[in-house]
């Protein structure tokens, strides 16, 4: 079996310095979608907008931290550790859950510790949780974990894992907001770390199934934070304690994200879908926690 399960648990914690800049954050902001907001008349230079791009304003949408060092959140490094060795075309990215201890500073140096903490069987396919520690001299800054989906690799007879499913929100949303992809969103949010040809190579996206290259799930995943932040929060990304999701559709570049929102206590339920394809779901069971 390609996943040793016990193995992949059981190596050691692999730790690195990373290091971000003004620029990264930036970066990263426009990756997502920020200065193009469609429902401001001038997006590019709106004040809401210039806290996303501009360095004298900025602030740190928290969910930079999934990409900061430039490194792929435990996608890619999750698939090198001790134990595991699989087909990149058969992985997928199945959900992202993020903590965080404080506010994320513009610049920023700190060491990220990344280990397996995980691996469930989920009967046709496999799914790690990759979990990376980061702190700075100041202490704890975020926890990351992504559960990466591996088609094929299950069946040993393993921990199913725990249920990640939320009760189905009740009535209307609170908000419902559109945010249009850019055709070329994929291929600029590439440029913030994450090099997974399934994203920009047509040859390559046939071979994992798919007729085109689609959108990361970390930049949906960002786009849609950004939106929960601008809309219910008030804009203060400092609010923001934890961020859950589980990926559950692709999308492709061109599309329009339908994004809607649920209050309840201590946080906001959301739902988000492809508006071209009836509503295809995209992010599921996802809940922003804040303060």
């Amino acid at each position: 079996m390609p996943i040793d399960a016990a193995k992949a648990v059981a190596a050691e914690p692999r730790t690195g310095e990373i290091t971000w800049s003004h620029k990264d954050v930036q970066l990263y902001h426009l990756g997502v979608g920020a200065a193009g907001n469609p429902d401001k008349h001038s997006p590019a230079t709106d004040p809401d907008e210039l806290r996303y791009t501009l360095e004298s304003r900025l602030h740190v949408l928290p969910s930079f931290a999934t990409v900061a060092g430039a490194g792929s959140p435990g996608v890619i490094s999750g698939l090198s550790m001790p134990g595991v060795e699989v087909d990149l075309a058969r992985v997928l990215h199945g959900g992202q859950t993020l903590r965080l201890h404080r506010p994320i500073p513009v610049e920023g140096k700190a060491l990220a510790t990344g280990r397996i903490a995980a691996v469930y069987d989920k009967g046709k396919a496999a799914i790690l949780v990759m979990r990376t520690e980061v702190a700075d001299a100041d202490g704890p800054l975020w926890t990351n974990d992504a559960q990466i989906f591996v088609r094929g690799e299950g069946g040993w007879g393993g921990d199913r894992g725990p249920s990640t499913r939320l009760e189905p929100p009740t009535g209307p949303p609170d908000k419902t907001v559109e945010r249009p992809i850019r055709e070329d969103q994929a291929l600029l949010y590439r440029l913030c770390g994450d090099w997974n040809p399934l994203h920009a190579d047509p040859e390559f996206a046939k071979l994992a199934g798919f007729d085109r290259p689609i959108l990361h799930g970390l930049c949906t995943y960002g786009m849609t934070l950004k939106a929960v932040v601008d809309t219910l929060l008030g804009g203060d990304v400092a609010c923001v304690r934890s961020y859950t999701t589980r990926f559950a559709g692709v999308v492709f570049p061109s599309e329009t994200l339908r994004i809607r929102m649920w209050r309840r206590e201590g946080g906001v339920q959301v739902a988000v879908s492809a508006v071209e394809r009836d509503d295809a779901p995209v992010l599921a069971d996802t809940i922003v926690e804040h303060s």
